[in-house]
């Protein structure tokens, strides 16, 4: 690495800490232009294009910085966290999954739990479950006509796999919590779980109330424990816990989005 490049990228670097998001960004592109191989502040600048949205980017640097000499074990894991995160943004949940699956089996760590638990929760609401393809005479004709291709599955199938998929995912999102059970990420992980894909909000009231215990001001978990306020007709309360949550850092991996939180604060105090 040239030294402009490491001039340019501490100055984006230094930056970055004081919130000149947009400086930082200038700085740390004109880094790589001119072969910018350092991991610490590759990943960094990965992480401000994630947030910002611009998973693509993200995701090229990514490769990048997996690539850069002198990477770390620790940075390896950040780099595949970050990769899985983009993967799932940019439309390919299982891509981010598998990679992450790959990442415990080798080594289980705190951000792999972390990650690879909220995919989980995003893998499995209600609203993805499989539908089997409608077979039609054309299509049948075709699939009879071909070795080669695989017989399209029924719904009962489908319902199988699915359900062992819960189940599969519902044991490591538990394995996540016994690891670190101060881990706040992952007791809401579980939390949103129950609550959004099994359905179960008595069971997730228990794990968002330690998720809280642990981060006070954790978006999501601040969320939805402003919908069980609601359910209770607690609206000052409610209110409270989003405001609370828009003083907070919002990331693409959040349930919860500013806007959301925003739209709803409104909604309540008109009401």
């Amino acid at each position: 690495m040239g030294f402009m490049a490491t001039m340019k990228a501490q100055k984006a670097y230094a930056l970055h800490g004081k919130g000149d998001l947009e400086g930082a960004k200038k700085l740390y592109q004109e880094a790589v232009d001119k072969g910018l191989d350092n991991p610490r502040f590759l990943l960094s600048y990965a992480v401000l294009l994630i947030r910002g949205g611009e998973f693509q980017k993200g995701k090229d640097l990514l490769v990048k910085a997996q690539k850069a000499p002198g990477i770390t074990a620790e940075q390896k894991v950040q780099v595949f966290a970050d990769y899985a995160v983009c993967c799932y943004k940019l439309g390919d949940l299982n891509r981010g999954i598998d990679l992450m699956e790959k990442q415990h089996r080798h080594q289980a760590s705190g951000l792999v739990y972390q990650t690879l638990g909220c995919l989980y929760v995003e893998k499995y609401v209600p609203e993805n479950r499989p539908v089997a393809a409608a077979q039609t005479a054309e299509t049948e004709e075709t699939a009879a006509g071909d070795e080669q291709q695989p017989a399209a599955l029924t719904q009962e199938q489908l319902d199988v796999q699915w359900q062992e998929g819960i189940e599969k995912a519902l044991a490591f999102l538990k394995e996540a919590v016994e690891y670190d059970e101060e881990d706040s990420i992952c007791l809401d992980n579980l939390g949103q779980f129950y609550y959004r894909v099994l359905g179960d909000k008595e069971a997730a009231r228990e794990w968002f109330d330690k998720a809280i215990a642990e981060k006070e001001n954790q978006i999501d978990t601040l969320w939805f424990l402003s919908r069980y306020d609601l359910e209770k007709g607690d609206r000052d309360m409610a209110v409270a816990r989003l405001e609370k949550a828009l003083e907070g850092r919002f990331s693409p991996m959040n349930y919860c989005t500013k806007a959301m939180a925003e739209e709803e604060l409104a909604r309540l105090k008109k009401s």
